[in-house]
């Protein structure tokens, strides 16, 4: 087939070359968004002028036609013509005859990759905010349901001090907050338009930028066309915020791996996310938390490889930029699915509450309270520090824990310490202390969790 730059050439490329420069292998996918943009450039073409209204009107109806072939998985993608573009236009071309060949005038293949990725990306975008919204309303659920479940919060995986099971969970809560203002904001950076661009430097047809940029739904146009088909920063943001996303799944799905090993023995996670050993016949492995984790990684070496693949580009457009797709498509889909899994994975979690009370006894977790219980006898803290580090000792010589000294030994120890002790060191009052804003405190929870509601309850999916 001939080529759509052939005219300047006597010989075709080496079979080797159009290997390495064949790309419809993967984006072909990009053909729903590559003819929604042609159809606004050929409703263009033909309002300004530029070609007939009846040529306009062929071509968007056989590009409608060629959309509804995509979405039925009609068409048969041919290497031959390099990309999805030339595909496209020789489909439509021998289905209206020459109109076909008009749809190219007044842009380039720079430009009108550049818009298709940029439609893609937007959607992609929508895309993760809904599910990002959806894992927020799963953790909300979740927290609500075990709103009195206490646990042992860790510092270097070390029992530290009491927290709620709600409040645990609601930290991830607010990183994906995060990431939902981080891909909202971003999404204002991947709307601009880089159609009417053209090659490089604009092109001399009186085009309309504007009508084209409101039918696709672009905030606004590009400020300069060299800028325009060259950039790739919105790739790099998003791959950026797909890792950020996966890094917090990540560090989740590592304390899921850690809560469901019988060392812990904290939760179970429910059948449908686990898998068994070909071997063992005992075991239940956590291998969706552990896929996910092990998916990270990758999302990374997206980021990496599209940094990678910009630093040495100059202006304008170059081939290399070709490579950008496959990053980005990976890292898209990666992380959908991986949101998509949590989603439906939190709700099967089983919590054993009565081994997640038993863990509270370990660790001397009421330490730092007793610390503070001594400030109020008026003994500074570095002294206070210091003291009950020796009563800490004093059990782990003794294999007992602070709530099973007697008053008498605690005195022996330290002798401003009295009775009002054992109220201060209870699992209840320790979490009902901590009651300020942001705090484990019961009262801090309900009210975080109220907001937390209200927000992801309110805020439709599909935005």
């Amino acid at each position: 087939m001939e080529k759509l730059w052939g005219g300047r050439f006597e010989l075709p490329p080496h079979a080797l070359m159009e290997e390495l420069g064949a790309s419809v292998a993967f984006d072909a996918r990009l053909a729903p968004w590559d003819i929604r943009a042609s159809i606004a450039h050929a409703r263009m073409l033909g309002n300004c002028n530029i070609i007939s209204g009846q040529d306009s009107k062929d071509i968007i109806a056989g590009l409608e036609k060629i959309l509804l072939q995509v979405q039925e998985k009609e068409i048969t993608w041919s290497s031959a013509l390099e990309d999805v573009h030339g595909n496209i236009e020789a489909i439509l071309t021998a289905d209206i005859g020459e109109a076909g060949k008009k749809l190219h005038t007044a842009r380039s293949r720079n430009d009108q990759i550049a818009t298709d990725v940029r439609l893609w990306a937007r959607d992609q975008t929508d895309a993760i905010l809904s599910l990002l919204t959806r894992i927020q309303k799963s953790i909300v659920d979740f927290a609500e349901t075990h709103i009195e479940v206490a646990l042992p919060g860790y510092t270097h995986l070390q029992p530290a001090q009491p927290v709620l099971l709600a409040h645990h969970v609601l930290a991830y809560f607010e990183m994906f907050k995060r990431d939902r203002e981080r891909f909202s904001e971003l999404r204002k950076r991947i709307n601009i338009m880089p159609l009417g661009s053209a090659a490089l430097a604009g092109t001399p047809h009186p085009i309309n930028r504007e009508q084209v940029a409101q039918e696709l739904g672009f905030d606004a146009l590009s400020a300069n066309s060299m800028d325009a088909v060259s950039d790739r920063d919105y790739l790099i943001e998003f791959c950026a915020a797909c890792a950020m996303t996966m890094m917090h799944l990540s560090r989740w799905s590592e304390e899921l791996i850690l809560w469901n090993s019988p060392a812990f023995g904290f939760i179970e996670i429910g059948d449908a996310f686990t898998t068994g050993s070909s071997i063992m016949p005992q075991k239940k492995n956590p291998d969706a938390a552990e896929l996910i984790r092990g998916k990270t990684s990758r999302v990374y070496a997206d980021l990496a490889a599209l940094l990678t693949l910009m630093k040495g580009i100059p202006l304008t457009y170059n081939r290399d930029l070709q490579e950008d797709k496959e990053v980005v498509f990976h890292a898209s889909d990666t992380v959908q699915l991986s949101l998509a899994v949590f989603a439906e994975m939190l709700p099967t979690l089983r919590v054993n509450t009565p081994q997640m009370t038993h863990a509270l006894t370990q660790g001397f977790m009421a330490a730092t309270d007793l610390a503070d219980y001594l400030t109020t006898r008026d003994i500074p803290f570095r002294e206070a520090h210091h003291i009950v580090g020796e009563i800490v000792q004093y059990c782990i010589k003794k294999k007992t824990t602070l709530e099973a000294l007697s008053l008498k030994t605690l005195q022996q120890l330290c002798p401003a310490i009295e009775e009002s002790v054992f109220h201060a060191l209870t699992i209840e009052t320790l979490l009902a202390r901590r009651n300020q804003p942001g705090s484990t405190a019961p009262e801090r929870v309900k009210s975080a969790l109220k907001t937390a509601r209200k927000m992801v309850y309110t805020v439709r999916e599909d935005t």
